[in-house]
């Protein structure tokens, strides 16, 4: 059974074999198998060449340790770093070691975080931001998550939490101490103007939460279309590589295929769905079942169709989201007939027209160069509390029953945002957002 007490130790760097491979160690038990492996703890901080030595003496690598001594560590523990060689003999031979010492024992994923969430090092969101961090594809889920592992989200909740902490001690002043002289009366209504900026300011957040969601997960855009209309051409196109079935038989796809692109620094993913047509194939039926739950879910959709008459409205089959209508196989067109009710003409045999097609996709990624756009939620969970906290205060700013009942409504709306941060009340949630984390992290 794992115990919070344990000293663990895990690879950090990633896959063997590598040039330099680091393994982490955190806990109590650090300075003795320092001593155990390297013969002496190293100057704190500071990057110390020395032999990594087996039990009976054999020496396995030579290596760079670094010794950093509690509380000021990523744990808050006693921590090292082994960095050796990434050969995986070399590896194995040196966790081999360390998990014959006494009161050590191999970390388990995300413990590491974990730990430092537990001693106080990081917040929830900052652990959060510190996941997606290592998971980031592209240059904007790069800003978001990097902002967000700082500290930039926590510290605007925090600031949040401290002026209802501020109102709610302006009422119980005005409570306590009505009847004093050098207490004026209703220094509670003081407060009132600075909470209903405050719900506005929740509300607003909240109304960002989209975008948060875009430049965490991508741009959801789906390919929709009648059979034939050039989907699976499309998608293998952009993805520069055969993902689809491209065939002249019509319901050749039958499930959602995606790929995911980088463009201009936010992750989209394009989503393959079967062909929008009236059929009597059970597998196909679900096909095109599915085809319609994944636009409904989408932020935008491609709806394709290789015919100039195209009755767009009538293909979208009742979509009432952002559309881009693209008209396919535009090498075949005959270049004197007129303009037709389109927004893209394109050819993937040619590639003309995919440029304006990128351009008017890029057309619906958010625009986050504000000072201060990068301080989004990017959770359910987020959204969850923060949308309690601004309900709560809602009830303060709209109760007649006495100023106790107003300053209890604060003090829950407080509890939401802390669950936000991990102030309070997540225990149930620390199992899940830890098992999001690589062993070593």
């Amino acid at each position: 059974m794992t115990q919070a007490s344990d000293t663990i130790f895990a690879l950090s760097s990633g896959g063997l074999p590598s040039g330099v491979a680091v393994v982490r160690i955190s806990g109590s038990a650090t300075r003795n198998a320092l001593v155990s492996l390297c013969g002496d703890v190293p100057a704190s901080r500071r990057a110390t060449l020395r032999p990594i030595r087996s039990r009976n003496g054999e020496e396995l690598d030579k290596g760079l340790v670094l010794f950093f001594p509690s509380p000021n560590s990523f744990t808050g523990e006693d921590c090292a770093e082994l960095q050796i060689h990434g050969g995986r003999a070399t590896v194995r031979a040196i966790l081999a070691t360390l998990g014959e010492l006494e009161g050590l024992r191999p970390a388990e994923a995300g413990e590491f975080s974990r730990r430092a969430f537990l001693n106080g090092r990081m917040d929830l969101v900052e652990v959060e931001g510190l996941a997606d961090l290592i998971a980031a594809e592209t240059e904007m889920q790069r800003r978001l998550a990097a902002e967000q592992a700082a500290g930039g989200l926590s510290r605007l909740y925090d600031s949040w939490a401290k002026r209802l902490t501020h109102a709610r001690a302006m009422i119980e002043a005005e409570l306590d101490f009505a009847d004093e002289d050098d207490v004026p009366g209703s220094v509670a209504v003081s407060i009132w103007d600075d909470m209903r900026v405050l719900q506005k300011e929740i509300v607003n957040h909240l109304d960002e939460g989209r975008i948060g969601e875009i430049v965490r997960d991508g741009l959801k855009v789906v390919i929709a279309g009648p059979p034939n209309a050039g989907k699976s051409s499309l998608l293998n196109y952009l993805a520069r590589r055969e993902v689809a079935i491209v065939t002249d038989v019509p319901g050749t796809t039958r499930d959602v295929l995606h790929v995911d692109l980088d463009l201009l620094g936010f992750a989209v993913r394009l989503f393959d769905t079967a062909g929008l047509r009236k059929t009597e194939d059970a597998v196909e039926r679900e096909g095109i079942r599915r085809t319609q739950l994944s636009m409904a879910e989408a932020h935008l959709v491609l709806l394709l169709s290789d015919r100039p008459d195209e009755d767009w409205l009538t293909l979208a089959h009742g979509y009432e989201g952002a559309i881009i209508r693209v008209l396919t196989k535009s090498d075949t067109r005959d270049t004197a007939w007129p303009p037709v009710r389109s927004d893209v003409m394109i050819s993937t045999r040619t590639g003309s027209g995919i440029d304006d097609l990128l351009g008017a996709v890029a057309g619906h990624l958010p625009n986050i160069e504000g000072g201060s756009a990068l301080a989004l939620p990017t959770r359910q969970r987020h959204m969850e509390s923060l949308a309690e906290a601004r309900i709560q205060i809602e009830r303060a700013l709209g109760c007649v029953d006495g100023l106790d009942i107003q300053s209890e409504y604060l003090r829950l709306a407080g509890q939401a945002l802390g669950r936000v941060t991990g102030r309070v009340d997540v225990e149930n949630l620390l199992d899940i957002i830890f098992s999001e984390f690589c062993i070593g992290k």
